[in-house]
């Protein structure tokens, strides 16, 4: 159990860190802000989830 949520967490934190990556990128190259302003909402998703997904795991793991 404890590898699958190593797993887990380290995805949901992969997943914030690609699309916080993808935001700095289209800023740094001029892109278009209305992307900026999506990637913003899901980049905070993310992170709320894995939050949610790291509480969980430290939760089942006692």
């Amino acid at each position: 159990m404890h590898t699958f949520g190593n797993f887990l967490v380290a995805g949901a934190l992969l997943a914030v860190l690609l699309v916080l990556f993808a935001g700095i990128a289209n800023m740094a190259r001029g892109g278009n802000s209305n992307l900026s302003q999506v990637l913003m909402r899901w980049r905070v998703g993310l992170q709320f989830l894995a939050i949610l997904i790291i509480m969980g795991v430290l939760f089942f793991r006692r």
